[in-house]
């Protein structure tokens, strides 16, 4: 992974020049004054960890698993949202941990977590580094240092059940390898969010991930079973079937909590069989409303397809939706369906599942593009984080944020965040997309994109905390799938309500008494 931007440097890519003057003739994008720097020119703080203390955790860990080098500490320097890739392009490495430390076990991570609590030192769990809320950036206030506990050498399939179709990971298990090690079994997780060839799947539960795929497989929640956390007070050991009447369902309060209460050392997923055939396909709707319309029919009449995504006017006129074909876009809004079956899933064939929704789109005004599209989504569907880097090079500031409502509601919410990202921005350029839906609502994804001002942090904070409120005055969720962080963190308290917040802190306060776990992120802190 890039340490200053996203994933591999040798898929980075030049803007095409009919991009660059659509971003200087409509929106005033002149490139930046000073370029990005070196990793080498990174600034970083002393360590802060006495020699004993490193010590006390290469005791644990071994001494080749401390890492405190130049290149470790900026690797390991927060996540991937456009503040995080700005801060480290212009070389400020002030949030760097002192040390990477890199368990090998379930007790490794129990014994540090012992050491680091009565130590007072703060712990930020890392997987894939692919965060783009605030969940990464260390917070050493009132600490005697930071590390980052890299989850990485816990990266084993531990066991599959192909009776009640459960395999058992360890959390640093990236997903393609999940889907690699799967395969041998003929199985799937069908979790493909646009992070997914980076992330880890403790990753995926501890900021509630949802896949691209989510209409067919579930969002990442749905498919943990079962999970074994290490938190400072000692071990959870969580889920003994599929469902339970005993009590509120405790797996839950770990699900999305981004390392604030414990670890994941170990988690017990829902697979399913791998499919068989795939299709993908597009349509075309005259506005988003009639697109969103056909979306909710096929939502709560069926047949469902297992990836459904409507792009607004906008966001089909740049060709948003194909990334590496951006600039060719159309009229309208272009919908991508996918389709995919096993003949023992008993989902229906594709070719039924495919006439059974053209059925409803066409019903609803619909009209069909043919493969194309689709084909041109599915090859081009990771792609997008490398070309908000091509941006930012050029001179743009561009950010996505994400939010969920009702049916009823979501014209309300769709109108007030691209109404507070126009108030706090000026006249940026604002995209849309539905890519999650529900019986009872969907999920809106907006990807902003405007000139960068001479500090584009504060450009982007200033718009960000325009559409938090909008997104709590419309009533809608503060995050669908990112997560909180430290981004949402307050917007989250105001949508729990202050009973809610009170009840956090007290998980906090019980399973983490000193705060080191990922401090500052998820819980607003006590009064």
């Amino acid at each position: 992974m890039l340490w200053s931007g996203w994933g591999d440097p040798a898929l980075a890519r030049e803007l095409p020049e009919q991009v660059r003057a659509l971003l200087r003739d409509f929106l005033g994008v002149r490139a930046p004054d000073i370029p990005a720097v070196g990793l080498e020119s990174v600034r970083l703080p002393p360590v802060a960890l006495p020699e004993p203390l490193l010590g006390a955790l290469a005791g644990v860990v071994g001494p080749a698993y401390v890492l405190t080098s130049h290149e470790a500490r900026v690797r390991h320097t927060r996540g991937k949202s456009t503040p995080d890739l700005l801060r480290m392009r212009a070389g400020d490495g002030s949030a760097a941990p002192d040390a990477v430390v890199l368990p090998g076990s379930h007790e490794e991570v129990a014994e540090l977590l012992r050491v680091c609590s009565a130590e007072r030192v703060a712990v930020i769990p890392f997987g894939g580094g692919t965060s783009v809320v605030g969940g990464l950036t260390a917070c050493g206030s009132g600490f005697t240092g930071v590390i980052a506990l890299d989850l990485g050498r816990l990266d084993r399939l531990l066991s599959v059940d192909p009776e009640s179709l459960v395999a058992s990971f360890e959390p640093g298990v990236r997903a393609p390898e999940a889907e690699r090690l799967l395969a041998a079994h003929g199985l799937t997780l069908g979790h493909f969010p646009q992070s997914f060839e980076y992330a880890t799947l403790g990753g995926f539960a501890a900021a509630r991930s949802s896949g691209q795929a989510s209409a067919g497989y579930g969002r990442f929640d749905d498919m943990v079973v079962g999970l074994t956390v290490a938190t400072p007070t000692g071990t959870l050991d969580l889920g003994r079937a599929p469902k339970s009447a005993a009590g509120p369902d405790l797996r839950q309060l770990v699900l999305g909590s981004e390392g604030a209460f414990g670890v994941i050392t170990s988690l017990r997923l829902r697979v399913r069989r791998a499919p068989e055939e795939r299709r993908y396909e597009g349509w075309r709707f005259g506005t988003f409303a009639e697109g969103t319309a056909a979306m909710r029919a096929l939502a709560q009449e069926g047949p469902l397809p297992a990836v459904l995504r409507l792009s607004d006017e906008t966001e089909t006129m740049i060709g948003l939706a194909k990334p590496d074909t951006i600039g060719s876009g159309g009229s309208g809004c272009l919908l991508i369906a996918g389709y995919e079956s096993t003949r023992a899933s008993g989902w229906g064939s594709v070719a039924a599942r495919q006439t059974g929704a053209a059925a409803v789109l066409s019903r609803m005004g619909g009209e069909p593009l043919g493969a194309e599209p689709g084909q041109a989504w599915e090859h081009g569907r990771f792609s997008a984080p490398y070309l908000r880097d091509s941006l930012l090079g050029a001179g743009a500031t561009v950010e996505t944020l994400e939010t969920a409502g009702f049916w009823a509601n979501l014209p309300r919410l769709y109108d007030a965040v691209r109404l507070a990202l126009a108030g706090a921005l000026g006249s940026p350029l604002v995209m849309c997309h539905v890519s999650h839906v529900y019986e009872t609502g969907a999920s809106l994804y907006f990807t902003v994109v405007v000139a960068q001002e001479g500090d584009p942090v504060a450009q982007w904070e200033r718009a960000k905390e325009a559409a938090n409120a909008a997104i709590v005055t419309a009533g809608g969720t503060i995050t669908h799938h990112h997560g909180v962080g430290r981004d949402h963190r307050d917007a989250y308290a105001a949508e729990v309500g202050p009973v809610g917040v009170s009840i956090l802190q007290a998980v906090k306060a019980r399973l983490d008494p000193a705060g080191i776990l990922n401090p500052g992120a998820l819980v607003p802190p006590t009064a």
